[in-house]
């Protein structure tokens, strides 16, 4: 499963992004520098996009949800669950998966075939966040056998919204490419 990925756009990217779903973003105090980040790992502080009244409201939030024992929750099963409250946008323009049984392990970056800005389902509890999983689509089942829940498009403003049953759609295969980096 996903322990780390990739976000290197720009807020402008993500403001246009969004504005063309009539979504417009909205942050408290002055607008968030967003550095390009080639790897983003669990406890990290990451941008997410919560719901709010007039549209998305973008937050750094830490990437794991914090447990009195054991290290954080980072991805989260949605298999035949409902999320009415506390989901999340996190958006993402690759993520990395890892094969192998020893260490180095091989690694491998998924990107969009179709943009290179996609959004993952995620859920938000206090001052984390978390990555919904589901099962693997063709494009992700060679290398791993789950994968996280990555949202079409056009489903962003329903899974930002107060519609309990937002649905969580797989992609059809050719949706991702994958490149070897180790």
């Amino acid at each position: 499963m996903c322990n780390e990925y990739r976000f290197k756009q720009s807020l402008d990217r993500i403001v246009d992004e969004f504005s063309q779903l009539r979504l417009p973003i909205q942050w408290t105090g002055g607008a968030p520098n967003l550095e390009p980040r080639d790897s983003i790992r669990p406890t990290d502080p990451a941008p997410i996009l919560i719901g709010a009244a007039q549209g998305a409201e973008l937050k750094q939030l830490r990437w794991g949800f914090a447990q009195p024992k054991g290290g954080p929750v980072i991805n989260f099963r949605s298999d035949g669950r409902r999320f009415p409250t506390g989901r999340c946008l996190i958006p993402a323009d690759g993520f990395y998966e890892f094969t192998g049984a020893k260490a180095p392990k091989s690694k491998w970056l998924f990107t969009a075939t179709d943009n290179d800005l996609f959004c993952i389902g995620g859920l938000v509890r206090d001052d984390r966040f978390t990555m919904l999983t589901t099962e693997p689509g063709p494009d992700i089942a060679p290398y791993h056998n789950r994968q996280i829940v990555i949202l079409p498009r056009v489903q962003w403003a329903a899974w930002l919204g107060p519609s309990p049953d937002a649905p969580i759609p797989a992609l059809p295969a050719g949706s991702l490419k994958v490149e070897q980096i180790r």
